[in-house]
């Protein structure tokens, strides 16, 4: 029975893995913003320029070191305002992309994105996190 278990466990896993871990180039995905990110709690503000606006999905992706998404705020250029709990996220760690957050409205444009979250580790002994912000072009 304990081999089951690990089994299904192993499985689930491996599913979960697949699910996060999608490059940037899967479909229309194109580069928001990089950001370096400090050994503390923080809150950093992205601002989209040009082509990066038209964007009807936005998601994080860990390409170096380890962070714990916490919450993730969007802007559209209505005003219109989102906020998305990523705590279920989890921990992101190089390679891995969080679940993709549906944008509010249509035919909007992203004003600013906010994220929140922790860098895990330690100064001395673990690489700063890194991470990318990947959009996914609308088609309108």
């Amino acid at each position: 029975m304990g081999k089951v278990k690990i089994g299904f466990v192993f499985i689930f896993l491996m599913l979960s893995s697949m699910v996060f871990s999608q490059s940037s180039s899967d479909g229309n995905w194109i580069k928001i913003a990089e950001k370096m990110i400090a050994f503390k709690s923080d809150k950093d503000v992205v601002t989209p320029s040009g082509n990066e606006k038209k964007v009807d999905k936005i998601k994080i992706k860990c390409i170096q070191g380890t962070l714990k998404l916490k919450k993730v705020r969007v802007e559209m250029s209505d005003g219109e305002r989102k906020e998305f709990d990523a705590r279920g996220v989890g921990v992101l760690t190089k390679g891995m992309s969080s679940l993709a957050f549906t944008l509010p409205g249509r035919n909007n444009k992203l004003r600013k994105i906010e994220l929140e979250y922790d860098s895990v580790g330690a100064l001395l002994v673990t690489k700063k996190a890194k991470v990318e912000v990947l959009g996914r072009r609308s088609d309108n």
